[in-house]
């Protein structure tokens, strides 16, 4: 129990932070209509920077087949967990309340993506930094799976969704630093450059933890996500029990190394991510199952966060 202590207390750091961004959302300060501006500030200029100060002065990468590792296992692990939802739900879904095709549709789209981004990385930093960059590697994979399979399931239709994903900052920033580290010797890139790239990479966690935040007050604040206690118990079971099983056993079948493993364990622990939201309320899909399905995970992960962690560190390293 001396080992699970430092991880439930920068657990509860990260969602003090979100909990601070609720709080700004709640007193103005972070208004609705700042949300796309900050959203674009941070995807396109902090999160790419971060990605690129990371990875510049991470570890050297043991091979090229080692930085395909992580997106290959994001991407199948992410479209393994909307194949489950969309088969639950389309399946067994009426005798939870997912009775028409926009929830079944939206509950699947919510539960088959974990939370890969603002609240893992502050862990890996913590925790896990030898796992820094694979986990940004691995989140190529997440996104190029969402806007492929995840975009698919929430359209109903084939879709070039994922079109977007290959012009998109965050990868061309992932893929140049990728190149630059395997090529070049990173100690001759100025000094100045890298300290553009710390400086704005430093501010893409917090600001972003803090717009999670206050989008969660809004999907809090939408009473409707309380209804229905059988989805919310769906979820939690596919997203936060189920899920980590299927990942954690991969990772000890396939024998990875101790890098990877780490990735493997955070992307277990962690509830259902908050972006889809946008997916399903521009495809016109039901917000209010989306919004049951984030919420309840994301509470329930104050608990299973900290849990998972401590048992996958048992397992990886026994």
């Amino acid at each position: 129990m001396k080992d699970l202590w430092p991880i439930v207390v920068s657990v509860l750091g990260v969602f003090l932070v979100m909990l601070i961004g609720g709080v700004c959302r709640r007193r103005n300060w972070i208004t609705r209509e700042s949300d796309h501006s900050l959203a674009s500030l941070i995807a396109n200029v902090l999160l790419p920077a971060y990605f690129v100060s990371r990875i510049l002065a991470g570890p050297q990468f043991e091979s090229m087949s080692s930085a395909w590792q992580p997106p290959l296992f994001g991407f199948v692990m992410t479209s393994l967990g909307f194949g489950i939802g969309f088969l639950f739900a389309t399946k067994l879904g009426s005798s939870v309340g997912l009775k028409s095709e926009s929830q079944q549709r939206a509950f699947a789209l919510c539960v088959g993506i974990c939370n890969y981004g603002y609240v893992p990385l502050p862990l890996a930093e913590t925790f896990y930094p030898d796992a820094v960059v694979p986990l940004i590697l691995h989140n190529v994979g997440v996104d190029l799976a969402l806007w492929s399979v995840g975009v698919a399931i929430i359209s109903s239709e084939r879709s070039r969704g994922w079109l977007r994903l290959f012009l998109s900052p965050p990868l061309i920033a992932v893929v140049a630093a990728v190149c630059l580290k395997s090529t070049i010797d990173t100690n001759q890139i100025p000094r100045q450059l890298m300290f553009v790239f710390e400086t704005l990479g430093n501010c893409a966690i917090p600001l972003g933890l803090l717009l999670s935040g206050a989008i969660m007050m809004d999907l809090i604040a939408d009473s409707s996500w309380l209804r229905s206690p059988a989805i919310h118990f769906s979820a939690i079971v596919i997203r936060q029990l189920l899920m980590p099983l299927l990942m954690i056993g991969t990772a000890l079948l396939v024998s990875f190394g101790n890098s990877m493993n780490d990735v493997v364990l955070l992307q277990a622990a962690m509830p259902a991510a908050v972006f889809p939201i946008v997916l399903v309320r521009m495809y016109s899909r039901d917000t209010t199952t989306a919004i049951q399905v984030i919420v309840s995970t994301s509470i329930a992960g104050l608990i299973l966060i900290p849990i998972w962690l401590f048992i996958g560190k048992l397992i990886f390293s026994s």
